[in-house]
């Protein structure tokens, strides 16, 4: 099984507070993994660990094979932070601008040549069906198509694997939808690897192919397929959870449109 990361011993503290002790797991190549767990569980310090923005106390985190103490080329990672929409909606660039703005970081970009780019930009706006909307300004945009808009911009570079560290925040229920359907799109048909940390428990279940719980300084990794119980969730999230049997249906996709019995879990805050 080839493997997008790998995550081997990995402890970390925060201010001296244990938040993972001794956390193993792999997410194979072409995965659709999700992360969930309660507030203050570690779920975006794992994104964080996940890109080296932050180190571990001890243990190795491996992307597509490599060190991320020592990445070799981070064009190949996605991210979208859950700040991501968060910035001046007067700010004055186009989409265009904005999706193109992710080449400019690549070495060797040269302005001059910026043209031979422009077939790319559009080919990312064409995916996540923004294509009309290049000449627009970011800030008037919605929230929802702006998010397509940052997912358009990490596509740009062919990524590998993408993070997302709760990419729907701040969007309405129906441009939520379509983000996770989008990126069940990406998963499918390009074959990309998707993590992503998200509240929304019923939506991701729908969606991903594999779950990642964090609580109680671990990651439980469980099959979405499998039910999820009472006395698991209590466990990993330190608190009593409600569960209400109930049937999921994405309305927007043709991606495990309907799973069955599926329970709609929400937390309580």
């Amino acid at each position: 099984m080839d493997k997008a990361l790998e995550v081997k011993n990995l402890s970390f503290n925060y201010n001296e507070i244990a938040i993972f002790e001794d956390v193993s797991f792999d997410i194979p190549k072409g995965d659709y993994f999700g992360i969930i767990g309660s507030n203050g569980s570690g779920k975006s310090t794992l994104i964080k660990l996940f890109l080296n923005l932050i180190s571990p106390c001890k243990g190795e985190i491996k992307i597509v094979g490599h060190s991320v103490k020592n990445f070799p080329d981070w064009s190949k990672v996605g991210y979208i932070s859950q700040k991501a929409i968060s910035f001046n909606m007067s700010f004055p660039a186009t989409v265009e601008e904005i999706v193109t703005s992710n080449i400019y970081r690549k070495p060797g970009f040269n302005l001059n040549f910026k043209g031979q780019y422009k077939e790319k930009v559009y080919n990312a706006l064409k995916i996540v069906d923004m294509e009309d909307k290049a000449g627009k300004l970011i800030g008037n945009l919605s929230g929802g198509q702006q998010q397509r808009i940052f997912i358009a911009r990490m596509l740009v570079n062919n990524p590998e694997i993408v993070f997302l560290d709760e990419p729907t925040t701040g969007i309405d229920a129906k441009s939520e939808e379509a983000v996770y359907c989008l990126l069940a799109k990406l998963n499918q048909e390009l074959g990309m690897t998707i993590v992503m940390v998200t509240h929304d428990i019923s939506a991701i279940t729908v969606h991903a192919n594999r779950i990642g719980i964090a609580g109680n300084k671990s990651v439980k990794i469980v099959n979405p397929e499998e039910e999820i119980t009472d006395e698991l969730l209590d466990e990993l999230y330190g608190y009593k959870i409600n569960l209400h049997l109930h049937k999921h249906e994405c309305t927007n996709c043709h991606y495990n449109t309907i799973k069955e019995n599926r329970r709609n879990i929400r937390e309580i805050k």
